[in-house]
């Protein structure tokens, strides 16, 4: 998922950045955001509902939803969400969600075509987590249509495609309908025993998960399993002061694991082993410490220091040192110093990767 700002790593980011948290620097950043990207964005096209949920989402962390027009972005939106013509539609195989953006929505012709159904598990997951941090009321949403349909993608082992053909299968989709699920409070959508096997089957043997089961231990995956096991009742908050013996994962292997991950020379979180630290793992890694309850083992000085010298001078934070804002980063590094409990920010709640205010009931 970092890599794919790679585009700005040649960029320099200019003078040394003040050891403090450069709170109205940020909201001019994301206010900038929002009103006009930058040329390197263009590929990122069919993500722009993703690029919103990054921007939006880091001002409610801010405290400075005021100052987005609330009406016009729910309204916007609720028009990328896929419909099926008619209730039989629902039994097609297709996937019912959100777009990602105008270029994968098409439109009805004249001539009564079939339309290509582009909505995608991530885009339905940010889609709601707008909505839900704008204050729209869910229960108007046609969310039964979402639920039903998310079924389609749920596959034999348990894990989940993002779209209903040609696509990989990973614990990120298997954590986007965990979220989805929450978030409409409704799990018929999804098979928890068989995801749940599928999360179990992909830790490793020194503790992290990998994105499917054998594969390399990594901090978005190792939060991906942490997190949909917690969003499905199948693991206690806070963990570490209950019997965590009795746990279905291995917990006290994977604190080992994710405490590693903080690097000695710069207080960083890194997303695997033998790799740079880089400011989005501060959240990935520092979130699944957070859902066990062992947060208080992070060296909260140390991670601090890593991340004000990725703060740019123009707002936001660089994938690490010296590099140019991208807004994927700069909102995992809001959502870091607010696990952090930096004064004048909302809390966020971890598993959803929303603010507590947005979703108050977990």
């Amino acid at each position: 998922m970092a890599e794919d700002d790679d585009a700005f790593s040649d960029l320099d980011s200019g003078d040394s950045i003040p050891l403090f948290f450069d709170k109205n620097r940020h909201i001019c950043y994301l206010e900038m955001m929002l009103e006009l990207l930058p040329s390197p964005y263009q590929s990122q096209e069919i993500n722009r509902l993703t690029l919103a949920y990054f921007a939006i989402c880091s001002l409610d962390i801010l405290r400075s939803l005021h100052r987005v027009d609330k009406e016009g972005v729910i309204n916007w939106v609720l028009s990328l969400q896929a419909h099926p013509q008619d209730e039989a539609e629902l039994s097609n195989g297709q996937f019912y969600g959100f777009h990602g953006s105008r270029s994968s929505q098409f439109r009805q012709n004249d001539h009564g075509d079939a339309i290509p159904n582009g909505s995608h598990l991530a885009s339905t997951y940010c889609a709601l987590s707008i909505l839900k941090t704008l204050g729209y009321d869910l229960s108007l949403l046609d969310s039964i249509t979402i639920i039903k349909s998310m079924r389609n993608l749920q596959q034999q082992d348990g894990s989940f495609m993002p779209i209903h053909s040609g696509a990989e299968t990973d614990l990120r989709f298997v954590y986007c309908a965990a979220a989805i699920s929450s978030m409409l409070e409704n799990w018929s959508g999804i098979d928890k025993d068989k995801a749940k096997e599928y999360i179990i089957n992909c830790q490793s043997y020194d503790g992290g998960f990998g994105l499917t089961s054998g594969s390399e231990s990594h901090g978005g995956a190792t939060f991906c399993a942490v997190a949909s096991l917690r969003l499905m009742g199948l693991i206690e908050d806070d963990i570490l002061s209950k019997n965590a013996s009795s746990c279905l994962i291995n917990v006290p292997l994977l604190l080992d694991w994710s405490l590693q991950r903080q690097a000695d020379t710069d207080g960083g979180f890194q997303g695997r082993l033998n790799k740079p630290t880089d400011t989005c793992y501060a959240f990935w890694v520092g979130g699944v410490l957070k859902i066990l309850g062992a947060h208080k083992f992070i060296d909260y000085e140390g991670l601090r220091k890593f991340l004000f010298t990725c703060q740019s001078q123009y707002g936001g934070f660089g994938k690490t040192p010296e590099q140019l804002p991208d807004l994927y980063h700069a909102y995992y590094g809001f959502c870091a110093f607010s696990m952090l409990e930096e004064p004048g920010l909302h809390s966020i709640c971890t598993e959803l990767g929303i603010t507590n205010s947005a979703h108050p009931k977990l």
